[in-house]
């Protein structure tokens, strides 16, 4: 085995071992291209934007759901994220779990920027759980979908030292408004919750130890 190989197999352990989703899962599912434009503003979308807790009982589409994701941590023009981050050093993670998408099965899936592609870490629906460990609000498991973001600490750390968790709480911020405002823009609302028991989230989400969740954005269409 060359030595590039090895070390690529190397690494490749090294992410399941940590309980990472494998970039070669054969669950690795790609996701419709992401459009650039729309028909509603920015503008529009900051003025419509309201925190939702009433969802209808209605699917997302997959092409929704992508695009929900690449608005909160995708590629822009420039090759980098949607959202800035301190030092381009990308300490956040995605994670949608799904109970209602058209054409997608129930599961938890961690999407993959580079790719657009979402990785099936366990088909288990997991949002009555998730909504038990946020503290029981219970509004949570109605969405179609809840988008859980959490970080890699140590990605910033290595350059930012003692300002790591100053720079990592203001980049989530930036992309929980990316998909807030495309949410809006989709004919879609978000709702937004912080309050959760952070070990128990963290096991339900199969995160490895270096990893911590930092926000639930539950999506889905407003309620009649």
């Amino acid at each position: 085995m060359s030595g590039k190989r090895s070390l690529a197999f190397v690494a490749l352990a090294a992410l399941l071992a940590a309980g990472a989703a494998s970039p070669f899962s054969d669950e690795s599912i790609a996701l419709p291209p992401p459009r650039h434009s729309g028909t509603l503003s920015v503008e529009a979308a900051m003025y419509q934007r309201s925190t939702l807790r009433n969802y209808a009982a209605e699917p997302l589409t997959l092409d929704e759901m992508g695009q929900l994701l690449w608005a909160a941590q995708g590629r822009s023009a420039s090759g980098r994220r949607t959202a800035p981050s301190a030092g381009a050093l990308y300490p956040l993670e995605v994670h949608a779990l799904v109970g209602d998408v058209s054409g997608l099965s129930p599961g938890l899936y961690r999407y993959q920027p580079a790719e657009h592609r979402i990785a099936l870490v366990t088909s288990d629906d997991l949002r009555k759980p998730l909504a038990a460990a946020a503290v029981a609000q219970n509004w949570i498991a109605e969405a179609p979908v809840v988008f859980v973001i959490s970080a890699v600490y140590s990605r910033t750390e290595k350059k930012y030292g003692e300002r790591t968790h100053r720079y990592v709480h203001i980049e989530v911020g930036h992309a929980a408004q990316n998909l807030l405002l495309q949410a809006v823009a989709l004919g879609l609302g978000g709702g937004e919750a912080g309050a959760f028991r952070d070990e128990e989230l963290r096991r339900l989400l199969r995160l490895p130890a270096d990893e911590a969740p930092l926000y639930i954005l539950p999506v889905g269409k407003p309620r009649s």
